[in-house]
């Protein structure tokens, strides 16, 4: 069922999310995603692992920057799980930042093409064509297990309790 409904806000100020509304317990949604080397990679892909899928709105924004950076140090610790940051930012600007923070432990995913991955999990920022602040954990049938959105969108996400849903799998 489509969500039209404002949820977030960016520096307080409300937005609407636009997509669907996956729920926890039912199969994650499919969808693909463009890679740093401009090929296509479908969620469906990591079947048989269990993944965290950080979303933000820009890997070049002070809040995204520390998210993401948070998640390739976790990473670590968390050895059988695959961990994917996705937003608008072109694959090139993500292979960018990739490079300059030294991050080698996730794996970037750009939704720039279609927006399908915003729209498959309500995380589509309407006229702002950018995705929200959320985390996703998927078990390795490809099942929802965990979802946070992030209720204003330039403060980080609750870290420990995603990393609590993750080891509880």
């Amino acid at each position: 069922m489509p969500t039209e409904t404002t949820r977030v806000t960016m520096k307080g100020n409300p937005v609407t999310l636009t997509g669907q509304d996956p729920q926890i317990g039912q199969p994650a949604p499919d969808c693909a995603l463009t890679a740093n080397d401009l090929s296509e990679v479908k969620l469906s892909s990591f079947k048989g692992k269990k993944v965290i899928i950080s979303v933000v709105p820009s890997l070049d924004t002070p809040i995204c920057d520390l998210q993401t950076k948070r998640f390739n140090k976790e990473a670590a610790s968390l050895p059988d799980t695959v961990i994917l940051t996705v937003s608008m930012d072109l694959p090139f600007a993500q292979k960018r930042w990739c490079g300059m923070t030294g991050s080698d432990k996730i794996k970037t995913l750009s939704d720039y093409r279609q927006a399908s991955f915003g729209q498959a999990y309500g995380v589509l920022i309407e006229n702002l064509r950018l995705l929200t602040r959320a985390i996703f954990i998927v078990d390795e049938n490809s099942i929802l297990r965990y979802k946070q959105i992030v209720p204003e969108i330039t403060q980080e996400p609750n870290y420990e309790e995603a990393l609590q849903a993750v080891k509880k799998l």
